[in-house]
């Protein structure tokens, strides 16, 4: 409810419209995974500065033409910032994304700008392909997340207070995105040029605004209040519990 009061409200007063139970956030809490091991991202974390780490992710599927890739790399780079990236084999057939469809057989590694993993070595940690999300977002260490706000992501976000770069590539992203940026106003959102790039010198403005910045303390302070309310909507009389009661009661009643 905290987190789309108006779009709740307005389908609740929809003339005809079913029921709606605004029941989140829905997230996975556990720290085993299946996909792989990613113990060497938390033993990297556990060395880094308490909240000092920007995450960067695009999903299980988002990936960059190769010279967005390289902007992304070199802005980082730039900004000074320590992060942690989990970086995919980049797509020129489509400069947002390419879902499902980059060849496993490719090394994401040797995509990278000459040089760049050697002169970000210590501050910067590269993971080809996959690393455990959840676990890296709950962690001291981590302070920031550039992400394509797939909704997983951003409720795993949420949930642990970790203010956003707003970067979306398809399907629903972009709306999330507006409501991230725009409404509640937990996320930033860098500006793409006249070439549909988002460029190293944006990158790196927008990074040290987040990391840094007096707006990007605004940014987390808020975040850190829609954390608060998650935690107060899952409790016993909270608003979600209430409402996963209310409709567990009213399935009761139809088969009396």
């Amino acid at each position: 409810m905290d987190l789309e009061p108006g779009a709740i409200k307005a389908l609740q007063e929809e003339p005809g419209c079913p029921p709606i139970y605004p029941v989140g956030p829905l997230v996975r809490t556990d720290s085993s995974d299946t996909v792989g091991d990613g113990s060497h991202c938390i033993r990297w974390l556990v060395d880094q500065p308490r909240g000092s780490v920007l995450f960067v992710s695009f999903g299980s599927g988002g990936t960059l033409s190769r010279d967005q890739q390289i902007e992304l790399a070199l802005g980082l780079e730039m900004s000074g910032q320590r992060f942690l990236w989990v970086v995919r084999s980049p797509n020129d057939e489509s400069a947002k994304a390419a879902y499902f469809s980059v060849s496993s057989q490719n090394d994401p590694l040797n995509y990278l700008p000459d040089g760049f993993l050697e002169r970000t070595k210590g501050r910067g940690l590269v993971v080809p392909s996959w690393a455990p999300q959840a676990q890296i977002l709950s962690h001291d260490s981590t302070s920031g997340f550039l992400t394509h706000c797939g909704w997983n992501s951003t409720l795993e976000s949420i949930v642990n207070g970790v203010p956003l770069i707003a970067w979306p590539l398809f399907a629903e992203q972009k709306m999330n995105a507006v409501m991230l940026t725009e409404d509640i106003k937990v996320a930033l959102s860098p500006k793409f040029d006249e070439n549909g790039l988002v460029v190293r010198e944006e990158i790196a403005k927008v990074v040290n605004i987040l990391m840094e910045g007096e707006e990007g303390k605004q940014i987390g302070i808020r975040m850190q209040h829609l954390k608060e309310a998650t935690v107060k909507a899952l409790k016993q009389e909270g608003s979600s519990a209430k409402a996963l009661s209310e409709l567990a009661l009213n399935w009761k009643n139809l088969t009396v």
